[in-house]
Order: C-alpha cells, then structure tokens, then sequence
C-alpha cells in the first residue's frame, strides 16, 4: 500500500503494520489508520503518521525510556474492545509536544496510546483519577 506523509514522503508500507484506531484519535474520529515511522536511527522517537491524511501525525515515544514510574491500569472495556489477552502483546506510546528546544518539549501521560501488537489494533486512553497530566517535561527526565 502506498501512502504520503508529512516527513517520509510517498512511501510503500505494508497492510500488516497498519494500526487500526476504531474510535479515531480524540479531535481526530475520521482518522482510523495510523503507522509508526522511526523518526532517526536511535529508536526513541517515532512519527504517527495517518494513513490518509499526508500532514496528520505526532511525535511519539515510549513514555518508560523518559518515565521510569509511569504506570497505568487497563480497565476491563479497554481490554475487551483492543482484545488484549497478553501483556506481552502490548506497545504504549505518549504523544509529544516537541519544541526547537528540546528542553521544552512534554508528554502527554494523561493519553497513553494503547497498542495490541498481535492485532494492531490501538486507542489512545485517557486515564481518569490519575495525577498524570498532558504536559510532562522530557528535560526533567533522561532517558532510562
């Protein structure tokens, strides 16, 4: 399948690595197809890309590489409607507010995205009776 992106360009991508949102992404419910781009080589950073729209697509990372004590509980619903079975079947990304300085770029904790690697299916979750927030320093963090 062939789709345009906003950092890639046109790019040749295969149906099986294409992640699945049902609900689309809060403020984004017609975007139901997303892929993950590595954004460098370290394997910190990734893109979101849409699969529809060229120039829809956030900045994303593995919140426990920056958040060593992040920690969340799925509720039941969620489990159901991602069909997690395993935990070992499941990736989570934050989304990231990035600036020119990177010393003041966050993550939004409060959002986690949600992924069954087994599926691909994926939601992002906001989490409810937590102190996470949506804005989070990456400067405070390093990486663990």
């Amino acid at each position: 399948m062939n789709i345009k992106t906003k950092y890639h360009g046109s790019m040749e991508v295969k149906k099986q690595d294409i992640l699945h949102f049902h609900d689309g992404l809060p403020g984004f419910v017609e975007e139901k197809t997303f892929i993950v781009l590595p954004l460098g080589d370290d394997n910190v950073f990734y893109f979101l890309q849409s699969t529809q729209t060229p120039n829809l697509g956030f900045v994303i990372t593995n919140p426990f590489l920056f958040f060593k004590e992040y920690d969340f509980e799925l509720d039941t619903s969620h489990l159901q409607k991602l069909e997690i079975k395993d935990e070992e079947h499941v990736a989570v990304y934050t989304i990231l507010t990035m600036t020119d300085q990177i010393e003041q770029s966050t993550a939004n904790l409060q959002a986690p995205i949600v992924i069954n690697t087994k599926t691909n299916k994926a939601k992002q979750i906001i989490l409810t009776n937590t102190s996470y927030k949506t804005k989070h320093s990456l400067a405070k963090q390093s990486i663990k």
